[in-house]
């Protein structure tokens, strides 16, 4: 994969046009504040009756709602939830959009699974950040960036690649590196690292640990230290340093414990799982459950989130989070 920095890439193509962010949530809100103390040109478009509006007034943004802010704009960015991106793009986006514009997203979801067709005569690209908003932002104030993945799917004015690369600079995302790939990578890469490892298989294996312990007879306060609180500080070892950076950083009988029974936990048929969850993303039969979801007012997310929230693993940790909490 090419590999772009600072260097390779000129912000100017962006000079002089305008750039509407379509959303005001966690990447919106981020790229647009970016965007803008790297002197382009951003209007954000949201809606007059969320609070999102208000927000963006005060951050010192122009403001306008969705048909306002894609009128006359040069670069149009999607940066809004998979499930509200389609009606968004038909209602008030595909009636204003002009000739010759770049319709830019964040996540290759709507485009790779065909939710959002945009016309021949505009060009579609991604600048996909590998990081949180908030996060993107602080890396942005103290002179750095978040690496980024930039995609073209279509370049109709020939500038698409550029203006991707120019759009990730002005997020500060040259100064880390910025790769290109696909949507369709994109889209079925991302999806299947929430599902299987960092979303998914994260919660599944800390749950597991968790009732594992607490079925021993231990505490669950010190179940929730052993299984929970200590994964950010393993996951910042392996962050830093990869795997061997992490074995570095913990003791040795942690290394050779981990190392001899982790296929315990990881088997041959949590690989034939993983598989099948990449089969169902790269197939679309995910993509059609999300989208029967999405139709059926997120009852069944709700109901999984209710009882998520009443686990004892995430009574105890409310409990214990509240003790460390500052008081002023």
């Amino acid at each position: 994969m090419h590999i772009f920095h600072d260097a390779d890439v000129d912000i100017n193509v962006l000079k002089g046009k305008k750039i509407a962010v379509l959303g005001y949530g966690s990447q919106g809100r981020a790229q647009a504040l970016c965007f803008h103390d790297s002197g382009l040109d951003v209007i954000v478009g949201v809606r007059k009756t969320g609070k999102s509006w208000h927000v963006a007034q005060e951050d010192g943004l122009k403001v306008a709602e969705f048909a306002d802010a894609v009128k006359g704009a040069d670069v149009v960015l999607m940066l809004l939830p998979d499930e509200i991106q389609p009606d968004i793009y038909k209602d008030f986006v595909a009636p204003n959009l002009k000739k010759g514009a770049a319709l830019e997203f964040a996540h290759g979801f709507a485009i790779t699974y065909k939710l959002i067709q945009p016309p021949k005569d505009v060009d579609v690209i991604m600048m996909a950040p590998k990081s949180p908003g908030a996060m993107e932002r602080v890396q942005f104030l103290e002179g750095f960036g978040v690496p980024a993945l930039v995609c073209v799917h279509q370049d109709a004015t020939g500038n698409a690649k550029k203006i991707a690369l120019a759009l990730a600079k002005g997020l500060g995302a040259t100064r880390a590196g910025v790769f290109e790939t696909t949507f369709d990578n994109e889209t079925y890469t991302d999806l299947f690292g929430e599902q299987s490892v960092l979303c998914g298989g994260m919660t599944a294996m800390i749950a597991a640990g968790f009732k594992t312990l607490v079925d021993g007879g231990y505490p669950p306060e010190m179940a929730y230290f052993e299984v929970l609180h200590e994964t950010k500080l393993i996951t910042d070892l392996i962050n830093k340093g990869g795997f061997m950076g992490m074995w570095d950083g913990v003791s040795n009988t942690a290394e050779f414990g981990g190392m001899t029974r982790r296929d315990r936990v990881i088997t041959p048929e949590s690989y034939k799982g993983m598989r099948t969850i990449l089969d169902d993303i790269e197939s679309g039969k995910f993509k059609d459950e999300w989208r029967a979801e999405w139709a059926a007012g997120l009852v069944n997310l709700k109901t999984m989130e209710a009882d998520e929230s009443k686990l004892q693993l995430e009574v105890t940790g409310r409990e214990i989070r509240q003790l460390f909490e500052r008081k002023n």
